[in-house]
């Protein structure tokens, strides 16, 4: 099938993210050069880097690992607030344009510690509203010159980005599952990225999405899809399956607790929710981690033999999704693994039936 597949590298200060086994040189600037490598050279497009406050900056950690690789594309997800419009348009160009064309930018709208940093908080209408003028503008100063743009929350007055993007600038990824995100993404989104629901829940918001772009007089290239998600692959069904159950249940021996945790983001209500219909759906999504604190991502799983979950894969591919953004693990093991196991059997054409 034709798709981008990216992985994901943990930008924190602190070892151990989602139960990452690397201690020594985690952080450092070696550390994630490793970590891009190792994904370039085991079939990856690149990968996402995260964004928050009180981490490293991700612009200068996907800048400082597009200079040290050759085809890596790194996901960099900024947050409109730390950066202002402008600021971000010159500085995405420039390290596209350093890049050969390699930036890939993911906007996040969620929560933050907003006054760290100055931004103020506002509710969700008004938060997504300012995300939406925050991308007008971007993709206007990538392809425009002599940019005025007066807005509700942001303006530019006679401005052109020098150096310029290659093409029309870095695709925009964007996630959200609330009324108000999917609007921004129905107009101004690349690609929206799905957490891991099942597959009618996907199939749902692509055919709800798709009729928004047009109620909403969407003027850019078809909305794409994308979905990020864990993937647990093991050599047979039966270890992954030993191993996925190992890990929830040493996160239920760390938590303490069996209940859901509630949270305010719509899209993440909706991966706990899915608890309630069933620890396994669709054959192979894992919905057990939520109860033990794995959140995002981290909520459901894609569990399996390598052709287990490249089965199940190729159906988010048949509803539309052709961006995955994928992790497990330890970190370096796991970009290995998974990149050897799924990536060369997703190339494949499936045979025909006989």
């Amino acid at each position: 099938m034709s798709a981008t597949f990216l992985w994901y590298i943990p930008n924190t200060v602190d070892p151990g993210h989602r139960g990452d086994d690397a201690v020594d040189g985690y952080g450092t600037l070696d550390h994630s050069v490793d970590l891009a490598v190792t994904a370039e050279r085991h079939g990856w497009s690149g990968a996402l880097i995260g964004t928050g406050w009180g981490r490293p900056d991700t612009f200068t950690v996907a800048t400082a690992l597009a200079a040290r690789t050759t085809t890596f594309q790194p996901l960099a997800a900024i947050r409109p607030g730390y950066w202002r419009p402008a600021h971000f348009a010159s500085a995405a160009a420039t390290l596209d344009r350093l890049s050969g064309g390699r930036l890939l930018i993911n906007i996040v709208s969620g929560q933050d510690n907003l006054a760290a940093y100055g931004d103020i908080e506002v509710d969700q209408a008004t938060r997504y509203a300012r995300t939406r003028e925050f991308m007008r503008i971007a993709r206007r100063l990538w392809t425009e010159e002599n940019v005025t743009y007066a807005g509700e929350h942001f303006s530019v007055t006679n401005a052109t980005v020098v150096p310029r993007p290659y093409r029309n600038g870095p695709r925009l990824y964007f996630g959200g599952a609330s009324a108000a995100a999917e609007k921004v993404a129905a107009t101004e989104a690349d690609v929206q990225l799905f957490w891991g629901e099942p597959l009618d829940g996907v199939a749902e918001r692509i055919d709800r999405l798709r009729t928004l772009s047009g109620d909403l007089a969407r003027d850019l290239p078809p909305l794409e899809f994308g979905l990020r998600i864990t993937t647990l692959v093991r050599d047979t069904t039966e270890q992954a399956w030993h191993d996925a159950e190992e890990k929830v249940a040493g996160m239920a021996s760390r938590t303490g607790s069996t209940e859901l945790l509630r949270r305010a983001a719509v899209g993440q209500q909706r991966l706990l929710d899915l608890a309630d219909r069933g620890d396994v759906l669709d054959g192979c999504l894992y919905t057990a981690p939520g109860r033990y604190g794995g959140g995002g991502a981290g909520t459901t799983w894609l569990v399996g033999s390598a052709d287990d979950v490249a089965a199940a894969l190729r159906k988010y591919a048949d509803l539309g999704i052709s961006h995955f953004v994928l992790s497990d693990t330890p970190y370096k093991r796991e970009t290995a693994r998974v990149g050897d196991a799924l990536i060369h059997r997703l190339r494949e054409p499936v045979p025909a039936a006989t």
